[in-house]
């Protein structure tokens, strides 16, 4: 079937690309996805979201040469489940790795949620099989935490999305000193400047340095028929020294659930990105959650994103 009418992405035709069951049978993993992906060492690296029968959460790397055909490693990272502190505030779950490189360290944001609601968590490596706790970096009700690459004005910055009564959830910038105290923070795109996205949007990916800016590929939600969520993926551009602005954004989703892996699953109608590598020939290797139940993959030109988000497409 042919969705192009639907999304610029096109997507991996060997889709899905990691599901549960490539995991080992003893852990009863029932879901993969919303992974981190990165390069590493000339290789692909997937750091895997997964879920078991009972709903416990792993983090589990998986390698690949080529960025489609992925090989789970033996056991899943160790977390620092035994620091009282990730006790208190990651009692329920722990979720959505995003992966930014800086420098010579490969940096690990993600979600924790407990009865205090959700925070932010940082982890970081330079080999990918020792992991730094460096605690949690947000105040509660906070997620899609994002590092940008490098710093900006001599601060790290990042995107994230605090969730709000009264407006749903837009997409901040923030800005630290260290990486463990944040602030200076600003709203950088609202939901209701993307017209397919009244609910909610959150940031995707690391962002994408351009020339012209830095691509922003995020995830926007619609409201269904009152109840029914729809997660699409779109692009916005920000300014390259001052990204609390926002140059332009694209009037059109890039990915929109069209496939059956990404209408069906635990989660219905959901494209998620969470992962985007840039390729030397201008393409972008772009990962995905689908229905909140396996990981895919897709392929989009840097061009095609700038030129989406100034609408000449």
């Amino acid at each position: 079937m042919n969705y192009s009418n639907a999304s610029f992405v096109r997507r991996y035709k060997g889709n899905p690309i990691l599901t549960g069951k490539d995991f080992p049978d003893e852990y009863h993993i029932l879901h993969c996805f919303n992974s981190g992906v990165i390069r590493f060492r000339g290789k692909y690296l997937m750091l895997n979201r997964l879920e078991d029968s009972a709903l416990k959460p792993y983090f589990w790397i998986a390698d690949s040469e080529d960025g489609y055909d992925f090989t789970p490693r033996e056991k899943p990272i160790q977390m620092p489940e035994e620091d009282p502190r990730f006790q208190k505030y990651a009692s329920i779950n722990y979720y959505d790795p995003r992966i930014t490189q800086i420098g010579e360290t490969y940096y690990i944001m993600h979600a924790c949620h407990s009865e205090y609601d959700c925070r932010l968590s940082l982890l970081k490596t330079t080999d990918f099989e020792d992991f730094e706790w460096l605690g949690f970096v947000s105040d509660p009700g906070n997620r899609n935490g994002i590092l940008f690459p490098e710093k900006i004005n001599g601060l790290y910055a990042r995107f994230d999305r605090p969730m709000t009564s009264w407006d749903g959830g837009n997409i901040w910038i923030s800005f630290s000193p260290d990486l463990i105290h944040w602030g200076q923070s600003e709203c950088a795109l609202k939901n209701t400047a993307v017209r397919w996205a009244w609910a909610k949007v959150g940031g995707g990916c690391a962002p994408i340095k351009t020339p012209e800016g830095w691509l922003n590929l995020f995830h926007g939600v619609r409201t269904q028929c009152k109840s029914h969520y729809v997660y699409q993926s779109g692009v916005c551009l920000h300014d390259l020294n001052d990204p609390t602005r926002v140059i332009a954004v694209s009037e059109k989703p890039i990915l929109t659930p069209m496939a059956d892996y990404e209408l069906h699953g635990q989660t219905p109608s959901v494209c998620f990105i969470t992962g985007a590598v840039v390729e030397d020939d201008g393409e972008v290797k772009v990962y995905y959650g689908g229905a909140d139940t396996v990981m895919c993959a897709g392929t989009i030109q840097v061009q095609t994103l700038l030129d989406l988000c100034h609408n000449r497409l």
